[in-house]
């Protein structure tokens, strides 16, 4: 997603840095937007020239020398996009504040973390915001702005005019467990895996029916291979978790295939396996 993240942002004129905890991460990250960059030249939506010059925007820096530039003082938005662990943000976000200029805007691409209890780690609330892409963050025009309970209209609307200059369309929802992407898709992707392990059918066969009875362009376990069985199973805590309804409980063969390192696509195998990432 953090790559997917600065391509858009290189590729709308915008100056980049992207960083990691780690240089390999940041390099493979560099690697796929050169990628996926060019496939936009092969099929005629960029020119080289505009793909170089958007390439060229983006400063790889590996997050523990940050402290070390003053580049991040020049930075008008910082936009999270780590695992989907609320611990781990909120160490980043204490951390952003120290060393971001007060009227920077603070934005986390989370799919389902509360963007008020994000805010309250930090001295400026008001500057915190959700900015949920969707992936492949390139190719889908969808952003959920994520209001958190003190965040101002300066913000939203600040973030809210980025995401059109993106070429993205945002939709102003409120803080929410899940809010309503992952509120309404988890818990379908969750009961696709009850229906799995509870013999009802394959996941083939699950996936056959969305896609053939439903029109949906992938069905729910392939998706969730795509998104990382880890990533749901994440997405489901916080939802039992934050909105307290037991009917939010992640099933125990999702529970179990993450536990096995079966996470999808990434991993090699999920509901699929995967060869070359194929399944």
């Amino acid at each position: 997603m953090g790559n997917g993240i600065a391509h858009v942002c290189a590729r709308a004129g915008y100056r980049v840095l992207l960083c990691d905890v780690a240089q390999g991460a940041i390099d493979r990250g560099m690697r796929a937007i050169e990628t996926n960059l060019g496939r936009e030249v092969a099929k005629g939506k960029l020119s080289a020239e505009e793909a170089s010059a958007a390439l060229a925007r983006i400063a790889p820096v590996p997050t523990i020398a940050l402290d070390e530039t003053t580049q991040l003082e020049e930075c008008g938005l910082v936009i999270e996009a780590a695992p989907e662990l609320f611990a781990l943000k909120a160490e980043l976000f204490r951390e952003l504040d120290r060393m971001l200029p007060p009227a920077s805007i603070l934005a986390s691409n989370t799919s389902s973390i509360s963007i008020t209890k994000l805010a309250a780690v930090t001295g400026l609330p008001g500057r915190v915001i959700g900015m949920h892409f969707f992936n492949p963050v390139p190719v889908m025009p969808l952003v959920e702005v994520v209001r958190g309970l003190e965040t101002n209209e300066e913000t939203f609307a600040a973030v809210e005019e980025l995401a059109r200059r993106l070429g993205k369309t945002p939709v102003a929802v409120q803080d929410a467990a899940g809010f309503v992407s992952n509120r309404v898709l988890m818990p379908l992707i969750n009961e696709a895996i009850f229906a799995v392990m509870e013999g009802v059918a394959t996941a083939e066969a699950v996936d056959q029916v969305f896609v053939l009875g439903m029109a949906h362009p992938m069905g729910p376990l392939r998706l969730a291979d795509f998104i990382g069985l880890d990533v749901c199973l994440d997405i489901m805590r916080v939802l039992v978790e934050g909105l307290g309804d037991p009917k939010y409980r992640p099933c125990p063969l999702l529970v179990r295939m993450v536990d096995a390192g079966w996470l999808g696509k990434k991993s090699g195998r999920g509901f699929y396996r995967y060869d070359g990432g194929k399944a």
